[in-house]
């Protein structure tokens, strides 16, 4: 797909290190903990992803807009397709993992899913959709206990993330 879209001469191409946001995203979970509704954590949810999306160049940054537009359509292994070609030119870019993780979610393979969020995660560990993704990706495969786990882990940092409905405690006790 790569070639299709670039040409030849843009596998040769390196892919810069991902944008520095770190400090950023640290200060931004910083401030959806002390919110206190979901509207206050909205505005920073969504500067959260716009850190997220930031590609480390304009090649990678069409083939991870390209391949949402496809996952958008439900074209899953066309979105699957222009993941892989991220990941290949940019194996140290997060979100190339977490949106193939997520087309492959969709697909109902979660064993890959899982593997590319966790790869994810080992690069942001903060990644709170990546961590809330690995939760409900952890539920497709029916491992209730390791999913509670990722989505309070997920939920340490954003507190008004509605996958909380998806954690099942044993009876008589509350999250």
């Amino acid at each position: 797909m790569l070639l299709i879209v670039f040409g030849a001469p843009a596998l040769a191409q390196t892919c810069p290190p991902a944008p520095d946001h770190a400090d950023a995203m640290a200060a931004l979970v910083e401030q959806l903990q002390s919110t206190n509704s979901p509207t206050q954590a909205a505005p920073l949810t969504q500067t959260l992803w716009d850190l997220w999306l930031d590609a480390p160049d304009d090649i990678a940054q069409t083939l991870l807009d390209h391949g949402m537009q496809r996952r958008k359509a439900n074209d899953f292994l066309g979105a699957r397709d222009l993941f892989n070609d991220l990941v290949a030119y940019c194996p140290d870019y997060a979100e190339g993992y977490n949106q193939r993780a997520f087309a492959s979610f969709l697909r109902r393979d979660y064993e890959a899913a899982l593997v590319d969020l966790n790869r994810a995660i080992d690069l942001i560990p903060n990644h709170i959709a990546a961590l809330s993704g690995r939760g409900l990706t952890l539920l497709g495969l029916g491992r209730q206990s390791e999913a509670n786990a990722s989505l309070r882990q997920a939920l340490t940092l954003n507190p008004w993330l509605g996958e909380r409905r998806f954690i099942i405690e044993p009876d008589g006790t509350d999250i």
